[in-house]
This record gives structure tokens, C-alpha cells and sequence, in this order.
């Protein structure tokens, strides 16, 4: 529903085949993700129309990441010099000039070409894809974040979107719902963020709030360990518990539509809390890597959601 992060960064066969095949290999990548994309059971139309979202926003991330493969297939694709291909504000430039071709001309990456036709089915806008684009751009200037408002800021570009994209592709956006949604994405980040703490610190990005790693006496240096001191998982302790609130705050999302929809956002909802359970049965240690549910426990709290328990 949110803004896709891999399960495991590497995925040798996506990045093997990307300079063959660009847009089969970042579709192919939605088997990684943490959370379905477009997952059977929705009307096909609906699974059409989010994989094209989906390869539109894992796109943008590879490229935000630096995760594309070598051999600058993609930036060539978007009409960017090869010598320039590991700029990538120069790459986001030429994929958001892309992106208005979209809404007007003919896009020259064929993910945007497959996104073109549910732009028009759904009247999907710009805001959105903008956002998203805007959110790695920030990655590229902005690596640490002074406050748990700011945080909210960036999440509100780079998970927000893709849960608004969700409501509109299947009709049933309204403004109590995109408000809701905005919870649960905001949540989704910043669980995934507490998974990821030692990966994005490798990336020289940290997402913790510095007043709170102040506030718990956690220094830069403490999340470079393998094993996560008191300071470090009282803090994620701290930050998961904001994570839980957001997602109860957007539950009741999921009481507010039917049939399928329904069962989808529960999953989306479910899979947060999920994650959250299993970051404190690891006691918050998420330096060794990212604690991860087992499927009793996520479909245990999918039947929670459904019942609008929790």
C-alpha cells in the first residue's frame, strides 16, 4: 500500500535482467516486498492498475537508492547522457520529465508507458507520483531528521502517496479515508525504518528523530554494533509504540469499505502490526537485522483487523 521497500535489497535476478528487460525486472521485484502489491484475490482490472503504480514507485526508489543495474539501461531510456547515469538527481530530473509526459505526450521508459492507460482509466493526477519523486530527491540532500515532525514530513512524500494511489485506483477515496490511509502508510515507514536501522545507516541515512535519540542518549556510533545496547532498543521501543498508535488511528480504514478492498487493507494493516510484534520479540534488537513475522502471527492479526479488534 506504501512506499515498496524490498525485502532484501539485492536481488541478483532482478539486477541481472534489468539491462535485457528493465520494466519485467522492477516488476519482478514485487515478490520481494514486505507487503503484497496486487495480490490474487482483486478484480484483475485492480491488479493491472497497481502493478503499474507499483513499477512507477519501485522505480523511483531504485533510482533514489542507486539500485539500478549497471549498464544504464534505464538512463538511457529516459534520455540521460551514460556518463551522467549515477547522478541521481539527474536521473530524478529526467524520470519526473517523464512522468508529465504521462499526463501529456508519450513516455519513453516503458513503466511510465504501461502507467499512462490507468492514469487515464482511474483520472489519476500528478501529486502524488510528484510526491514519491520528491521524497528521493530529499534522500539525496537529507540524511538525518531533527525531529519526529520532520519525519512526518518526509513520510508524507515518500509512503503517503501510494495508500492515496490505492484509494483512487479502486475508487473509493474520500477524505476521511485518505486521512486514514495516511496514518497507516506513515506507520508502514517508520516500522520499516526500524527494521532497516542498520542497512540505512550503512547508507549514511538515519532515520531516528535526533531530539529522540538525544532524549534516550543514543550517539550515531551506537547503531553501528551487532548487538543493540539498552539505549539503542529503549529507543525503538519508544518509536514502535508511535508506529502502533498510527496504525490504530487507521484501522478503522479498513471497517470503511468491502469485499476484497477490504480484506487487502487488512493485510496492509496486519503486516504493520505484525512487524511490530516481532521487533519486540526481539526485544528491539534491530542492529543484527530485521526482525521478521512468521505467517501464524500474520494472519492472526488479520483476523484481528477484520474483526476491528486491536
Amino acid at each position: 500500500m506504501c512506499r515498496p521497500r524490498p525485502g532484501q535489497r539485492t536481488v541478483t535476478g532482478a539486477a541481472t535482467g534489468r539491462t535485457g528487460d528493465p520494466e519485467r525486472a522492477t516488476l519482478d521485484k514485487a515478490t520481494a516486498e514486505n507487503f503484497p502489491v496486487a495480490p490474487f484475490f482483486l478484480p484483475r482490472a485492480w491488479r493491472t492498475d497497481l502493478m503499474a503504480v507499483y513499477g512507477f514507485a519501485r522505480l523511483v526508489d531504485d533510482i533514489g537508492d542507486g539500485d539500478l543495474a549497471p549498464g544504464g539501461a534505464d538512463a538511457a531510456l529516459l534520455g540521460v547522457d551514460p556518463d551522467a547515469a549515477e547522478d541521481r538527481l539527474a536521473l530524478l530530473d529526467a524520470f519526473e520529465a517523464d512522468l508529465r509526459r504521462v499526463f501529456d505526450g508519450t513516455p519513453r521508459h516503458p513503466l511510465l508507458r504501461r502507467l499512462q492507460p490507468t492514469v487515464r482509466r482511474r483520472a489519476l493526477t500528478p501529486e502524488p507520483f510528484l510526491g514519491l519523486i520528491a521524497a528521493n530527491r530529499q534522500d539525496q540532500l537529507v540524511s538525518r531528521y531533527e525531529t519526529y515532525d520532520d519525519l512526518l514530513a518526509y513520510c508524507e512524500l515518500s509512503a503517503n502517496p501510494v495508500g492515496r494511489l490505492v484509494l483512487a485506483v479502486t475508487g473509493t477515496a474520500t477524505p476521511e479515508r485518505i486521512r486514514r490511509s495516511d496514518a497507516i502508510c506513515t506507520a508502514l515507514q517508520i516500522v520499516e525504518h526500524l527494521q532497516d536501522v542498520a542497512e540505512d545507516h550503512g547508507r549514511d541515512r538515519i532515520y531516528l528523530p535526533a531530539e529522540d535519540m538525544k532524549r534516550f542518549h543514543v550517539q550515531e556510533a551506537d547503531l553501528t554494533p551487532k548487538t543493540t545496547g539498552a539505549s539503542v532498543r529503549a529507543l525503538v521501543a519508544y518509536e514502535a509504540q508511535r508506529a502502533r498508535e498510527l496504525l490504530n488511528e487507521g484501522a478503522p480504514l479498513v471497517g470503511s469499505v468491502h469485499g476484497r478492498l477490504r480484506l487487502l487493507l487488512a493485510g496492509f494493516v496486519a503486516g504493520g502490526r505484525a512487524a511490530i510484534h516481532a521487533i519486540a520479540a526481539a526485544d528491539y534488537d534491530v542492529l543484527p537485522g530485521p526482525p521478521k513475522p512468521g505467517k501464524v502471527r500474520l494472519l492472526r492479526e488479520v483476523g484481528v483487523t477484520l474483526r476491528g479488534e486491536g
